[in-house]
């Protein structure tokens, strides 16, 4: 079995990742019989949605412990000590006490996870670039602008902080767009199977203005992600400023800028060229804006 491994930003060392539900992603994913299941599984809301349910439930705290206990999910962060959670899904899309995302200088990362870089990419490249064949094109349901753009794919994972905040000070012009699509799962073992998922999942896009220029932000759904919730309010936001949260599953934001716009950290290039996901923290620095 492939293992997924990132390089952790805070130590500069290869991570293996710890997978929560491997061996049902594995399944799914890697056999005749799982794949055979796809269009049951991914290709509506319904699954998802009755898995939503389920972890909103009150029965479903007794699986906040396991959460929990995963590697990297630090629950000492939660506001509320694990307990006093009335949900699993309440404890996933928790909070966290004041000061655990300190806003750092510079563009953002607008959430917790496992950062990827494609620079220079025009809307006609496919990405992920391993046997994908859907492009940003795609990704925009047919309707991205002409030029080059850089791309930042954040990859949360279940044991993530689950909620997404603005990446720099921005105004949104225009409300969200909403693309339906599929439901697949967002980790590795997924994305070596199936590596359109970008392009087909759900996802929810918003247009931002900032200094250096017009960017967009792109929420994916993944499987088990029953809702995709944005919190935020008016036309004018704050750097760090709340943007909306994921309900249960892994799920992704992608950030797309014109190419050149932003200088992306020096270690996030690197190991992006060397094909490895970089694991970041909601409002440390990804990038500076070129130019002023």
């Amino acid at each position: 079995m492939q293992q997924i491994v990132y390089v952790d930003r805070a130590t500069g060392k290869k991570v293996v990742e710890s997978v929560m539900g491997d061996r049902a992603l594995r399944f799914a994913y890697e056999t005749l019989l799982g794949r055979t299941l796809w269009p049951v599984l991914f290709g509506s809301r319904l699954v998802s949605s009755v898995m939503g349910r389920r972890y909103d439930s009150p029965r479903s705290r007794r699986d906040i412990p396991k959460l929990a206990s995963i590697p990297g999910c630090q629950p000492d962060e939660a506001e509320k000590p694990v307990g006093d959670y009335a949900s699993f899904n309440d404890f996933f899309t928790r909070r966290l006490k004041p000061g655990a995302r300190p806003v750092g200088d510079g563009v953002v990362s607008p959430a917790d996870g496992r950062l990827m870089l494609y620079l220079s990419a025009d809307a006609d490249l496919p990405f992920p670039l391993k046997g994908a064949t859907r492009s940003l094109r795609s990704v925009f349901d047919g309707d991205a602008p002409a030029g080059l753009y850089d791309i930042a794919v954040v990859r949360l994972a279940p044991v993530d902080y689950h909620r997404f905040h603005f990446p720099c000070d921005c105004r949104t012009p225009d409300p969200v767009r909403v693309v339906p699509g599929k439901y697949h799962s967002v980790n590795p073992i997924a994305l070596l199977r199936y590596p359109d998922v970008y392009a087909d999942n759900e996802r929810q896009m918003l247009a931002c203005d900032a200094d250096f220029g017009r960017f967009w932000l792109v929420d994916v759904g993944a499987f088990g992600v029953g809702t995709i919730v944005q919190t935020y309010d008016g036309d004018t936001h704050a750097k760090g400023d709340e943007k909306g949260y994921f309900k249960f599953g892994g799920s992704t934001i992608i950030l797309v800028a014109q190419a050149g716009s932003l200088a992306f950290d020096a270690d996030l290039v690197r190991n992006s060229a060397d094909g490895l996901e970089t694991r970041v923290r909601c409002g440390e620095r990804i990038a500076i804006a070129n130019g002023l």
